[in-house]
């Protein structure tokens, strides 16, 4: 059996979460450090650490930890030279964002299918009109997914539950579509399949492969009628081009809940076009949030200690 007597969690977890984990596991000593000052010491005799703030420096310290669960699914700010380098093993919170985040981006979708941004700017001004840039029906359009992990397939099965043609982009090709896919495309064919969508939705992480992966090109491959929606990174997507193909009409809009940098600056021209939501990277939110990552934590714990395989173990290399 691994060893785990302590656990440390490095942010305010709220108490009725804290209690949780401690009638769970009595004889497991839970520390919460929520001030940053205070985790060097407090990782002294740690074997886990559940949230963020670790750097070299406190790796190098913490000479028993050896399992990092990170708070949210992204762990692109994380992965660090001498963490990935060690046999500390990193899990995330892939997965509990499925649900909220896939419905994130069809509102965002419907929105624009009704015209609501515009209508929306009509009510603040206390106008009575109608969409000057007309509507249109998502169903029978096609949706391209980069990206088919947990948020994509969720976002798959909602979108075909929509009478719309799904497409989607992963590394491996082989195997069963997921639910809702009706066709799988690599990183090496996008352009192809973006030259067949309507709606072309990011739920990718940020990984060296995927860091500006939508460039002038890619935004040129697209069509000139296509939306593009990002919740992955906003790093995923060249800004300065993307501004530059909403202004110019290369592609009809964006649904943007993250940007680079978050927070957006007042200046950045995104804020004023018009054919641009932005959700300021609120997509993850959810109420079931906590349960869920709990859940995920519980279930670790338990693993950790009986030598089992962890869920949602980072593969450090790839970046997720």
């Amino acid at each position: 059996m691994a060893e785990l007597r302590k656990l440390v969690v490095s942010f305010d977890l709220p108490a009725v979460y804290v209690d949780r984990i401690r009638r769970a596991y009595p004889d497991l000593v839970v520390v919460v450090v929520p001030e940053r000052d205070r985790l060097p010491e407090a990782l002294d005799g740690a074997q886990a650490l559940f949230g963020w703030g670790l750097t070299s420096d406190l790796l190098a310290r913490a000479s028993e930890l050896r399992w990092v669960q990170a708070m949210g699914a992204g762990v692109d700010g994380l992965l660090f030279p001498e963490l990935v380098a060690s046999d500390v093993v990193v899990t995330n919170n892939s997965g509990i964002h499925a649900s909220n985040m896939a419905e994130h981006v069809l509102a965002m979708m419907l929105a624009f299918a009704r015209g609501l941004p515009e209508l929306l700017r009509w009510q603040t001004r206390h106008e009575w009109r109608q969409t000057e840039e007309g509507v249109f029906e998502i169903g029978g359009q096609t949706l391209a997914i980069l990206g088919l992990g947990d948020i994509g397939q969720a976002l798959a099965r909602r979108a075909a539950g929509l009478d719309m043609r799904v497409l989607g982009m992963r590394r491996r090709v082989e195997g069963a579509a997921p639910t809702g896919v009706q066709g799988i495309y690599r990183q090496d064919q996008l352009h192809e399949l973006l030259e067949l969508a309507d709606h072309v939705a990011i739920c990718l992480p940020l990984t060296a492969s995927t860091r500006n992966l939508i460039g002038a090109a890619e935004l040129a491959a697209m069509r000139s009628s296509a939306y593009l929606y990002n919740v992955g990174r906003g790093a995923i997507v060249d800004q300065d081009a993307l501004v530059t193909a909403l202004q110019r009409g290369e592609i009809r809009g964006a649904g943007l809940d993250v940007t680079t940098p978050e927070p957006l600056p007042p200046e950045s021209p995104l804020w004023d076009l018009p054919n641009v939501m932005i959700t300021s990277h609120t997509s993850g939110l959810t109420p079931y949030y906590w349960d869920r990552a709990l859940d995920i934590l519980l279930t670790n714990i338990g693993r950790f200690r009986r030598d089992e395989v962890l869920m949602n173990i980072v593969d450090k290399q790839e970046g997720y």
